[in-house]
């Protein structure tokens, strides 16, 4: 089993930055694949953001340029940096780990965090 922990969500203007973090604990050689996922109010869940244990990375048109996913191996971790932030990435952001390829699309995550939330004003 694998357990994810989010942390880093908060509220900025618009412009600003975040850099979310989640940890992996449980069996973590069981995953290949990490990433982010993001649900706003009445919206549908949309990926976000992933990234290969071998260090492939991917990611959602709307975010590619602003957002930059990265992983500490060693310590089990999996971060997404966001910059240029906007209104329209107010959302609880997903970790999710998966245990099979492919990283992308995200079509077949099995390990869900409880998500953090993220608030972005103009």
């Amino acid at each position: 089993q694998v357990q994810l922990l989010e942390s880093g969500g908060g509220s900025v203007e618009a412009g600003g930055s975040l850099r979310l973090s989640c940890v992996i604990s449980g069996n973590t050689n069981s995953r290949v694949c990490m990433g982010w996922f993001r649900q706003a109010p009445g919206k549908e869940r949309e990926a976000v953001a992933a990234i290969h244990t071998g260090g492939s990375s991917f990611y959602a048109r709307s975010v590619k340029g602003r957002f930059t996913i990265s992983q500490d191996r060693a310590n089990s971790m999996v971060y997404l940096q966001m910059n240029g932030l906007n209104p329209e990435d107010t959302a609880i952001y997903y970790c999710t780990a998966a245990r099979s390829l492919p990283c992308w699309p995200m079509s077949d995550y099995n390990y869900w965090g409880q998500g953090t939330q993220v608030t972005v004003s103009s």
